[in-house]
């Protein structure tokens, strides 16, 4: 029922920034608590980021003073902004409505010299 479509990923190098975004398209957005994830090569899918409808974040410890999680209820879209990437932030990010699943395609971040 959820239309996830995840843009915004890129090559970039050690120390660059990126912003993702996510733009759902369903019902009740402005309800869920949104999070984002991501796939690296070899590795399970983890959680990076959270944000509740009530505005609550939660960030997993690698990330954290370096990525932000943000929404915008009236435009339904979720963003993550990464900062002082680093090579083991490469991975697929996925954005994902939490307690109703669904997954996009995801969008590519690689950071490499």
């Amino acid at each position: 029922q959820v239309q996830l479509v995840e843009s915004g990923g890129d090559l970039v190098q050690p120390g660059g920034s990126l912003r993702l975004s996510c733009a759902a398209s369903g019902r009740l957005f402005s309800n869920y608590a949104v999070g984002w994830y991501r796939q690296a090569p070899g590795k399970q899918r983890e959680l990076v980021a959270t944000l509740t409808s009530g505005g609550t974040t939660h960030y997993t410890d690698s990330v954290k003073g370096r990525f932000t999680i943000s929404r915008d209820n009236a435009k339904n879209t979720m963003y993550l902004q990464m900062n002082s990437l680093k090579p083991e932030d490469t991975a697929v990010y996925y954005c994902r409505l939490i307690g109703i699943g669904g997954w996009g395609q995801g969008t590519q971040v690689t950071v490499s010299s």
